[in-house]
């Protein structure tokens, strides 16, 4: 792989973390009007929509079996994550949902080293994991001595971070079908919503109109639904395209720091010494994890 496609790759997968590392004010706002189901359907009608239009091409699969990999990428990496995410936080804390999310890259860099030809894993990895894990600690808990165990959330966590990892792996094996990127990310958003819709039946999905139409609902609804969903997805999907899995699950360890780092500039918070020390050490651990970290083996 060339050094030029290797640096677009890594600037693929730093785009869409800052992206994703900024949902977060826009998701808050957005819960006070309607409920996170409710966002995380519209958000990917959204995505949807606007790639239908920005390609509205479809296509059909070469082999049937091939259906099978973007039903389990939408069930995955659109439906389960999300609603096991949101739902972790109804039952534990948010800094123990955002450290136990961030052991993605370790799952999916096992996933990846059995299931995935050319990606191996090596202990630069693991050191990275840790270190990365540890400054990712210091950032959610900030010096707080208030550490608590909520075992059904931190389970529906491990469970969220775990379903991540089968996504990067299904996703690696569909850029291998050499199908267009904006194509595949729409049809994986397909079975994402038709996934969803028994969810918003047991809710009892009602849209309110006049909420949603309020300027600062609406912006945020498209934030969500055209950068974080059609554009972050398909800039995503194109990293663990020319990366690999494992490679690009790592960026996922700076979602923290965006965040932090969008606290203080949006939300005027106060950052401390402990969560600055935590982004020292994240930002280390992904220099780490990325240095070497897999061997790729040439096909040809």
């Amino acid at each position: 792989m060339d050094t030029e496609k290797k640096i677009n790759g890594h600037f693929l997968a730093v785009i869409t973390i800052f992206i994703w590392g900024t949902t977060f004010i826009s998701t808050k706002i957005l819960l006070d009007a309607i409920s996170p189901i409710e966002i995380l359907f519209l958000r990917f009608i959204i995505g949807f929509l606007v790639l239908l239009l920005v390609y509205p091409h479809w296509f059909s699969v070469k082999e049937k079996k091939q259906e099978l990999y973007f039903a389990g990428a939408g069930l995955c990496g659109v439906t389960l994550y999300y609603l096991l995410e949101n739902i972790a936080l109804t039952y534990t804390f948010a800094s123990n949902v955002g450290v136990i999310i961030s052991i993605a890259p370790f799952f999916t860099a096992f996933l990846a080293h059995l299931f995935l030809n050319g990606e191996k894993l090596r202990y630069q990895f693991l050191i990275g994991f840790v270190v990365a894990l540890v400054g990712i600690f210091f950032i959610s808990y900030n010096g707080s001595s208030n550490l608590k165990l909520n075992p059904l959330g931190d389970l529906l966590a491990v469970l969220a971070a775990a379903v991540w990892a089968i996504y990067s792996i299904l996703t690696k094996k569909i850029s291998e079908f050499q199908y267009n990127t904006i194509q595949t990310t729409r049809r994986i958003f397909f079975y994402g919503l038709i996934f969803m819709i028994p969810t918003l039946f047991i809710v009892g999905y009602k849209p309110n109109i006049n909420q949603l139409m309020q300027p600062i609902n609406l912006l945020n609804i498209l934030f969500l639904g055209v950068g974080a969903s059609a554009i972050c997805f398909v800039t995503w999907n194109s990293a663990v395209k020319i990366l690999g899995a494992i490679k690009t699950s790592v960026y996922i360890y700076m979602v923290p720091v965006i965040t932090v780092i969008t606290s203080v500039l949006v939300l005027n918070e106060r950052i401390t010494g402990f969560a600055m020390t935590g982004i020292i050490l994240t930002l280390v651990g992904l220099f780490i994890s990325e240095s070497k970290a897999l061997q790729y083996k040439r096909s040809d």
